[in-house]
């Protein structure tokens, strides 16, 4: 398996989506989308950003967390511990070939992770599905 091929075979529970854009128009893209959804946006990280501080280099890779209290809060009352992987996150990556990715947590892994009921991870549900409109348009 070559490098590039490694990082973009996802971790057990992770979804990874090709971008066809380059790393700053994908990640502008989704900051827009989740904008226009008007879901909150409570942090990105940007690791490259954080390795360079410290003298080491990393490729393109943040982290946006994002969500609405009004669906994640009734997820955590059935499952506290959710709180451990809310609010929801995307990353943004690209990998030693410069093809950028798209990542997230996959739904079902989730909601299998907390025990939560079957109609419950709707509010999860979404996210594979922003990403794909957002890559798509």
């Amino acid at each position: 398996m070559t490098e590039s091929a490694a990082e973009s075979s996802p971790a057990r529970g992770v979804v990874s989506v090709p971008s066809p854009f380059g790393f700053v128009v994908t990640l502008e893209r989704l900051e827009a989308a989740l904008d226009r959804r008007g879901l909150t946006r409570f942090a990105t990280i940007d690791h490259a950003a954080a390795a360079a501080d410290v003298g080491l280099t990393l490729r393109p890779t943040t982290v946006l967390f994002f969500g609405d209290p009004r669906v994640g809060t009734p997820l955590m009352q059935v499952a506290p511990v959710l709180a451990l992987d809310l609010p929801l996150k995307l990353m943004v990556h690209a990998d030693a070939a410069g093809q950028t990715w798209v990542s997230c947590d996959a739904p079902d892994y989730l909601a299998d992770r907390y025990g939560l009921p079957a109609a419950s991870p709707a509010g999860l549900a979404g996210v594979p599905a922003l990403i794909a409109a957002t890559l798509a348009a």
